[in-house]
């Protein structure tokens, strides 16, 4: 009786009581340095998840390796609902097909998928075509002829350019920068013909005619860019590949916090405020538990993996 009592409080210790959860702060790793994206929708989102759960939300930034980093420190926490991570797609569905990681997207217990955004190719005015067809057919004619600036090699931007233009068989050449804003610089400036990249760093250039964004990577259009084709228009909807973001959980964390948590982040993210916080940044809510994640998660995996071995980019 002394051997199972001591094993019950050691199960106690380790997988908290939902009724007691949570009983102290709760720890958000964001693979990511301060200041970016994920950090700063993490950050918002953390504020509105204290008053939900009635507990402090403490953030740690772990940059480094496209986000792998991060994810691999994350990796050695335990599954007691006390630590999370916050991350964007590209270090769970993209890194690991370019570098060797220590996990796969089955690795984590997914909780919530939190926000999502289109990337976008844009031109400078002078490029010879208006629409995303005669983008496509421009590049189609002239192989190697167009650099395209993205973020990084291997990282998701590269892979959703490719996902459509290895379908229509075109051949553009891919340099990477550090980050759309590097990108962003060098299009400006001349050293790339297309912008590759989030939507909030070029939206003021479309504003101002110094940019025209053609293609979003989205399947439908997006609003803010209004000359810019969604792939479902171009016959190419099953290319779709998004920047989203999400909270995952250690492997093995208890289903009733698993649900707890997914109850706080659906609220949490569909409060007006966060909304029109998203908004700023030309992302949408979009919540996605469970199975359904975890779902989501795998099909971009191995979506992305077929590109990245044309490519030869795959470990």
């Amino acid at each position: 009786m002394k051997y199972l009592a001591l094993a019950l409080a050691a199960v106690a210790v380790g997988t908290p009581v939902l009724a007691e959860y949570p009983e102290r702060a709760i720890e958000v790793t964001i693979p990511a340095p301060a200041g970016g994206g994920t950090d700063t929708s993490a950050r918002k989102l953390g504020t509105l998840l204290e008053e939900e759960l009635g507990t402090s939300i403490a953030v740690l930034n772990v940059a480094g390796g496209g986000g792998s980093v991060g994810v691999t420190q994350f990796m050695m926490q335990k599954p007691n609902g006390y630590s999370l991570l916050a991350t964007w797609n590209s270090p769970i569905t993209t890194v690991p097909q370019v570098q060797q990681t220590a996990y796969q997207p089955d690795s984590f217990t997914p909780i919530a998928s939190t926000s999502e955004t289109a990337y976008t190719l844009c031109v400078k005015p002078d490029f010879p075509a208006e629409t995303g067809e005669e983008f496509l057919a421009e590049l189609a004619a002239n192989p190697g002829k167009y650099t395209y600036g993205n973020d990084g090699i291997g990282g998701t931007m590269q892979l959703a350019a490719e996902r459509i233009f290895q379908s229509e068989g075109i051949e553009a050449v891919a340099i990477p920068f550090g980050g759309a804003g590097e990108t962003l610089q060098n299009f400006l400036g001349g050293h790339v013909d297309i912008y590759g990249g989030s939507i909030s760093p070029v939206l003021p250039y479309t504003e101002s005619g110094e940019a025209k964004c053609l293609i979003v990577t989205s399947a439908a259009a997006v609003p803010a860019l209004p000359q810019a084709a969604g792939l479902e228009s171009l016959g190419m909807g099953d290319k779709e590949t998004l920047l989203w973001r999400m909270v995952l959980a250690p492997a093995g964390t208890d289903q009733a916090i698993v649900d707890r948590l997914a109850e706080a982040l659906e609220k949490t993210v569909n409060d007006p405020s966060y909304v029109e916080f998203l908004a700023t940044k030309g992302e949408v809510p979009n919540v996605v538990v469970g199975d359904a994640l975890a779902e989501r998660l795998q099909n971009e995996y191995d979506a992305l993996a077929i590109v990245a071995e044309n490519l030869g980019l795959n470990q």
